[in-house]
């Protein structure tokens, strides 16, 4: 071999040991990266991994934010991070993936499957571990982590499988059962979060930059009970009862739940369809500067911040409803006044920017009659309405189905 190959050989080598999450070199500790500077939105995060010894840079000194991270590389990254010890019977489990005998990673990624974040039955095909991660892989390996150690988590990812998902993929094009709750748990605890345009990104590659915040996430995370997240809360509630009202506002259901009528149908009082019920979500819209619900984003911003509406004691309430248009030539007339009952009435969303941005529907504002026969399908039409609520007066919103099934609010 001659010293030209021999000096390429070497290099590629160098490249892929940096690549390998351990001690940090002495450069990074002292003078950070160069291309990592100050303002930089992960710079703490990136720097407390590498001194953590979870990150190291590249050879030429370098940490490539922007890189992407594999999963031989992040199944590394959690069995470092994670606190807790295997058992000997998972120690003693033998080899998960054949593809990994003799990879440089393979010790730790039997110690993450051993940890429960990684399943082997996911990749009935080998690990493949040099392909990039997946942020929705990486959501799946930390929350059945989770799961894995406490009880609690394990039932959080029971109760978020139908639970509406504060992204637009929730809406289009769908999140199917076997993934939503792994990605609700993530963004109900905030190990994850959204990106700007309102997408999760379940099959976008994450950053090297990105997983040091993901990271420095789940160190905090993994030190909580499930039941300390508010937004977790809420995904949970939302999934088994269909709203989140007990944990976000002063209003209740009581002995009557949502349960009672959801999915369950409604005439019209004049014949011209028929409406469900699907989910009641509520907003904490009484100080806009301090507005805690995870459902929030998907339905106001400062724009909708209204002084006769928004103070003390009032709340947003965002309905899910599936209207069955029935009569020719449905108009929104039909709707306003084919029912009485608060707990499927209400008005149209007006923040378009925000009803574009997720993809979920609302009443029209003009050519309602165009807009039922264009959405209408053999599964209705699915939307989503608004309602304000005051906790200084009773709030009119109930609902007897055609079934007899009754539900109400009331202020707890």
């Amino acid at each position: 071999m001659n010293v030209k190959k021999m000096l390429v050989i070497g290099l590629v080598g160098l490249m892929l040991v940096s690549l390998i999450p351990g001690k940090p070199h002495l450069h990074a500790a002292s003078g950070g990266f160069p291309d990592v500077k100050e303002g930089h939105w992960a710079k703490a995060a990136i720097e407390s991994a590498v001194a953590k010894g979870y990150f190291k840079g590249y050879a030429d000194g370098t940490f490539k934010p922007n890189g992407t991270v594999t999963r031989a590389e992040f199944a590394a990254l959690l069995a470092r991070v994670a606190k807790e010890k295997e058992s000997e019977e998972s120690e003693a489990s033998g080899h998960s993936f054949s593809d990994l005998a003799g990879h440089w990673s393979e010790p730790e990624v039997e110690r993450a499957v051993a940890l429960g974040f990684i399943q082997p039955s996911d990749y009935p095909n080998g690990f493949q571990p040099n392909t990039p991660i997946t942020r929705f892989e990486m959501a799946k390996w930390m929350t059945s982590g989770l799961a894995a150690n406490s009880a609690d988590f394990k039932q959080a990812l029971e109760d978020t499988k139908t639970t509406v998902i504060p992204v637009r993929e929730y809406f289009k094009p769908g999140i199917p059962e076997s993934k939503s709750s792994y990605v609700a748990v993530a963004l109900g605890t905030k190990l994850m979060s959204g990106y700007p345009d309102g997408t999760f990104g379940l099959d976008k590659k994450a950053t090297r930059a990105e997983t040091a915040i993901i990271l420095q996430n789940y160190e905090q995370v993994s030190s909580r009970e499930a039941g300390s997240f508010l937004g977790l809360n809420e995904l949970r509630e939302v999934g088994t009862q269909r709203t989140n009202m007990e944990t976000i506002s002063p209003f209740t259901t009581g002995n009557n739940p949502l349960t009672n009528v959801v999915d369950k149908t409604l005439t019209f009082r004049n014949h011209a369809g028929s409406v469900k019920l699907r989910n009641y979500i509520i907003t904490d819209s009484e100080d806009f500067k301090d507005i805690k619900s995870i459902y929030a984003p998907l339905f106001i911003d400062q724009t909708d911040y209204d002084a006769r509406l928004d103070r003390p004691g009032r709340y947003r309430a965002y309905i899910q409803i599936t209207i069955y248009p029935k009569t020719k030539d449905f108009d929104l007339g039909h709707y306003m006044n084919g029912s009485i009952y608060g707990l499927v009435n209400g008005s149209r969303i007006a923040n378009t920017k925000l009803t574009e941005k997720y993809g979920y529907l609302t009443l029209p504002n003009m050519n309602a009659k165009e807009f039922f026969k264009e959405n209408n399908s053999s599964d209705g039409i699915t939307l989503w309405v608004e309602r304000i609520l005051d906790v200084k007066k009773s709030p009119s919103a109930q609902l007897i189905t055609d079934d007899g099934s009754y539900s109400s609010l009331r202020i707890k």
